[in-house]
């Protein structure tokens, strides 16, 4: 039987500025754009809000600038059920702001992303301190890279100390101390950040080349990192660790709008599905159908389904992992 789980999320809101063009302008060239449109965003409230869509309670932990933006980011999160009683406002500093050129070809969407943090990085280790104590009471807690680093560390060693589970989505991809990689659970990088982060690039020009994926594993496992999810766009996702390399395909749909909050989704889903109470397996296959539904859309938080939506998707293609009526425990 599966369980509503209590989910804290410390990261980031970005408001997305997303200009869709059928070519990407090259330096120093001006292009006509298709249209223009705004979108609640960041990496910590995309995966907030994923998670509370699909029934967990959440509650989000980051902050915004006194503006329109910040207001707009908030609201938005509150009203899919999330927790941001815990958002503080910098009067200071500006909101984030993710600017996004999406490139619309027959072959699809591809999307280019300049990130400002804004009030973000101006959130500190004593603005979060409240966590120390609070933060056993959670089932998990996930954060990304779009905070100031010694935020994510402090709050990874309190969760680490409390034996909660740790997922640590690092984009986009830094520098990852030893004190950070020994107290993350799940790490979660996708194809490019994993080879930043291990030095070796993973060939998918040809599907996967899963040697390449042995030796990524390898080099996190090397620095105490046992369980490496890697996602893959098109080519799905590799869970690598000790127990070896396991592959979950890719959920297609006709067709790709935006590919920007997928990543988002996916993780955030897998968390869900997890902690909810499906196996590692069957909470990835959750999660690529998830992830699904919302590169068939446009924007992030706009994009990201319902638990609804995910029983709906899984029901028509088939899925035989588990019954999806399981998932009315999450509505």
């Amino acid at each position: 039987m599966l369980k509503k789980p209590k989910i804290l999320v410390v990261g980031s809101f970005m408001m997305d500025l997303i200009a869709s063009t059928k070519r990407a302008p090259n330096s120093g060239e001006t292009v006509i754009g298709l249209k223009f449109q705004t979108a609640p965003g960041g990496k910590g409230a995309n995966q907030a809000v994923q998670c509370a869509r699909l029934g967990a309670h959440v509650t989000m932990v980051g902050q915004v600038g006194d503006d329109a933006f910040g207001k707009i980011m908030t609201d938005t999160a509150a009203a899919s059920g999330v927790d941001v009683s815990h958002v503080s406002v910098d009067p200071n500093e500006s909101s984030g702001v993710g600017h996004i050129t999406l490139e619309v070809t027959e072959h699809g969407a591809q999307n280019r992303i300049t990130v400002c943090p804004g009030a973000n990085f101006t959130l500190t280790v004593e603005d979060v301190a409240w966590l120390q104590d609070e933060i056993g009471s959670y089932d998990l807690v996930m954060m990304q890279f779009e905070l100031p680093m010694e935020v994510i560390e402090a709050v990874a060693q309190w969760a680490h100390d409390a034996g909660v589970i740790v997922m640590i989505n690092p984009a986009p991809a830094a520098p990852m101390s030893d004190k950070l990689l020994s107290c993350a659970t799940y790490i979660s990088p996708n194809e490019h950040e994993a080879a930043i982060l291990a030095n070796h690039s993973i060939d998918v020009s040809n599907g996967i080349n899963f040697e390449d994926v042995d030796i990524v594993s390898k080099a996190f496992q090397a620095r105490g990192v046992e369980n490496l999810i890697i996602t893959m766009g098109e080519n799905g996702s590799v869970v690598a660790g000790k127990n070896g390399i396991h592959h979950t395909h890719c959920v297609k749909m006709p067709h790709v709008a935006d590919p920007t909050a997928a990543g988002d989704s996916f993780v955030a889903a897998f968390c869900t599905g997890l902690t909810a109470g499906l196996p590692q397996g069957e909470a990835l296959a959750f999660a690529s159908h998830t992830a699904a539904i919302t590169v068939s859309r446009m924007g992030a938080m706009p994009s990201l389904p319902t638990v609804a939506e995910v029983q709906a998707l899984l029901t028509e293609r088939g899925y035989q992992g588990f019954d999806p009526q399981i998932l009315d425990a999450l509505k």
